[in-house]
């Protein structure tokens, strides 16, 4: 289906709200991460662990450079072949070389699960029911995984108050899938899914953004990404120190603007220091009511003033609520 072919997006939320929606979402990648070893080396360069990961859950990862920035963050699940990576389409090729170059003597291989398996995403008030009319499992609590037939269900994030799942499944069974959802589901633009992901307050580092956040800037660890009791991975020390001494000064929030949607890493500005950014988008998605959504990482002291995308002088930025409780310093703390 051609873009022009999807309905609005309005009439996507709709139907979000009423029978559910059928996508495939676009700029995702995955890497399939296989062999003995495939868990421990893992373990040892992502911020959340991984040795225990069971095939019934998935989890949230990061891949920080030395210094304690993201370079990756990562939807990961074990299949009947390994353990599998999903990220960014555009740096999968740049991640999945530099995670390889420290396999070492680990009995681990790296491949590009894109070239064979396909993402569906579903969503809303019918999303259930037409799983189990396909013969899909519905695993239930949140990042609840489970796998039928080479078939992998996930149980995302709620988003806007709808329950979401994702499938991955070989290329050549997507389409029948597909269809068979789209009995009972609306089919909707991977633009309408770019906004759910907004909407589910879960952030996705892209090329703009490598390297930009600590995990912390972008609520990572709010989210379930980081565990602090694992042991080293590259960064470790940052991300611990960021959590344990000082006082973390920026957070991120739900934005909203007018006009086209703002490219990842635009800067945004306040009017009081115009030569300074205060904040950085982190994605965004064109909104059903028009304009568009994002989430951005802010200085706290700035979010509840004027904010402005590009320059002080820019177009207004709004903040919004996400879906999870942030903790907030004081004021004085946080201007501090």
């Amino acid at each position: 289906m051609s873009s022009t072919e999807f309905p609005s997006l309005d009439q996507s939320l709709k139907s979000l709200r009423a029978a559910g929606i059928v996508t495939a979402p676009g700029g995702l990648g995955l890497i399939r991460v296989a062999g003995d070893d495939a868990a421990t080396f893992l373990h040892s360069q992502l911020t959340n662990a991984v040795e225990d990961l069971t095939a019934s859950t998935a989890r949230l990862a990061g891949y920080c450079s030395p210094k304690g920035r993201l370079m990756a963050s990562f939807l990961m699940w074990r299949d009947a072949d390994g353990i599998v990576l999903q990220l960014s389409a555009d740096i999968q090729p740049p991640i999945q070389k530099r995670l390889t170059m420290f396999v070492l003597r680990a009995k681990a291989k790296l491949s590009d699960l894109s070239a064979t398996h396909r993402i569906l995403g579903i969503a809303g008030a019918g999303a259930e029911a037409a799983l189990q009319q396909a013969g899909l499992p519905t695993p239930q609590a949140p990042l609840a995984t489970a796998s039928d037939d080479n078939v992998t269900v996930i149980r995302l994030a709620d988003a806007d108050g709808e329950p979401r799942w994702q499938i991955v499944a070989p290329a050549a069974r997507i389409e029948a899938l597909q269809q068979s959802l789209g009995a009972t589901l609306a089919v909707a633009s991977p633009a309408f899914w770019d906004w759910l992901d907004v909407a589910s307050g879960i952030p996705r580092i892209a090329a703009a953004t490598q390297e930009q956040f600590v995990p912390q800037m972008i609520n990572f660890e709010l989210i379930g990404g980081v565990n602090f009791r694992k042991g080293c991975y590259p960064g470790q020390e940052v991300v611990a120190r960021s959590q344990y001494r000082g006082t973390l000064k920026r957070r991120m929030w739900r934005v909203r603007g007018t006009g086209d949607v703002p490219a990842a890493a635009a800067e945004i500005f306040r009017p009081e220091d115009p030569e300074q950014p205060c904040g950085m988008l982190v994605n965004a998605a064109p909104a059903p009511q028009g304009g568009w959504e994002g989430l951005a990482e802010l200085k706290i002291d700035a979010a509840n003033g004027a904010l402005h995308l590009g320059a002080a002088s820019g177009p207004a930025v709004s903040t919004g609520a996400l879906p999870y409780e942030v903790p907030l310093p004081n004021e004085a703390e946080a201007a501090g």
